[in-house]
């Protein structure tokens, strides 16, 4: 099971805290940056052209959430 570690998840919780129905660039960034960490790609930002990608990837952040903290 994936988590996010303690600075990680207070970030995506403050993010989820938001009731914008679009993506700042610094949101944006945040996204790309998080998904590569913790599903082990390499960084990169998906065309803004069609939010498909975007958005399955805020899904996946969202479960990874779900999970809470990581515990050393």
């Amino acid at each position: 099971m994936i988590q996010f570690d303690e600075e990680d998840y207070k970030k995506w919780e403050l993010f989820r805290k938001s009731k914008r129905v679009t993506l700042s660039t610094k949101e944006f960034e945040m996204v790309c940056q998080l998904h590569a960490l913790y599903k082990k790609h390499n960084y990169y930002k998906p065309c803004t052209c069609s939010p498909r990608v975007i958005k399955g990837w805020i899904t996946d952040l969202n479960t990874i959430w779900k999970n809470g903290v990581a515990r050393d």
